[in-house]
């Protein structure tokens, strides 16, 4: 069972965390070591994403770290504050704050796609924070303006409200218009996000507000801030994945000290298709960082 600490992010935006795991002993002295004396783990989610799309993972790491999965803002049950707060530097310092006011750091930050960027960017940033990092399934070239415009017409196709999680799970895992192969993990993972209302299920997010977001990341590269990361760093893709593995090993390249790994019959949800395969792959990294 998940306890939900509230943290206050960049611009007093409420950002709640979910600890996994037995709460934090008082007393933990290691400077390596979160509260407690257990090494600190920083889940993030990509975008539409939610902290509970990280429990499978939470609950094995929670055996030998202190793991906590973050809402980021405008997501699950963080505030969804005005379109214009949704900023790179926005979800980069809530990162850092949720880190500092949890007493994660220095912490290992797991970030899936879009929190994956987050996750790098505080690293290149803040290192005093971060002591080790996993991206998973995010590209560092830019996607282009084109795709923004793909984005838009997906969002317009979805067919809201849905009349029950069934239907949810029926048009995103078979459906969807917009995916070549069906994916049943992809169906249950935007059961997730959806909510009841007096129509029918709607998603806790706001689209708008998603595509502001991604605006903010499509158009540019990431390499130089990558380069910039000191700690180690695992790259994880999924085979069917949107992270190529030229550009994943590349990645790896211009990180300082990188590692690569790869989830075979795994698409962009890494994590949530494969979770086994992706302990498997995710595990041994966490193992050679120590303090846990």
């Amino acid at each position: 069972m998940a306890r939900r600490i509230d943290v206050t992010g960049a611009g007093g935006v409420r950002l709640a965390a979910w600890e996994f795991g037995d709460p934090p002993k008082p007393g933990g002295t290691d400077p390596v070591d979160g509260a407690g004396g257990l090494p600190g783990v920083l889940l993030l989610h990509g975008l539409m994403g939610r902290a509970s799309h990280w429990a499978p993972t939470a609950r094995w790491l929670s055996a030998r770290h202190r793991a906590v999965a973050l809402d980021q803002r405008g997501h699950g049950r963080s505030d969804k504050p005005p379109q214009g707060a949704y900023t790179r530097e926005a979800y980069v310092e809530d990162v850092e704050a949720a880190l500092e006011q949890l007493g994660l750091a220095p912490a290992v930050l797991v970030g899936h796609a879009m929190g994956a960027l987050t996750a790098w960017q505080l690293a290149a940033r803040r290192p005093d924070l971060v002591r080790g990092l996993v991206v998973c399934d995010m590209r560092a070239s830019a996607l282009g303006g084109a795709s923004q415009q793909v984005w838009a017409e997906w969002f317009r196709a979805w067919p809201v409200p849905f009349a029950t999680l069934a239907d949810v799970r029926k048009w995103f895992g078979e459906d969807d218009p917009w995916v070549e192969r069906p994916n049943p993990a992809r169906g249950e993972f935007y059961t997730e996000v959806m909510a009841e209302s007096a129509d029918g299920w709607r998603p806790v997010f706001e689209p708008e507000q998603m595509l502001r977001s991604r605006e903010t990341w499509v158009h540019d590269a990431h390499w130089e801030e990558l380069a910039q990361v000191r700690c180690p760093t695992l790259v994880v893709r999924g085979l069917d994945g949107e992270l190529g593995r030229a550009e994943a090993q590349e990645m790896v390249r211009v990180l300082p000290h990188g590692r690569y790994a790869e989830v075979a019959d795994a698409g962009h949800l890494v994590h949530y298709d494969r979770p086994e395969a992706w302990r498997a792959a995710v595990e041994p990294f966490l193992d050679t960082l120590g303090g846990g």
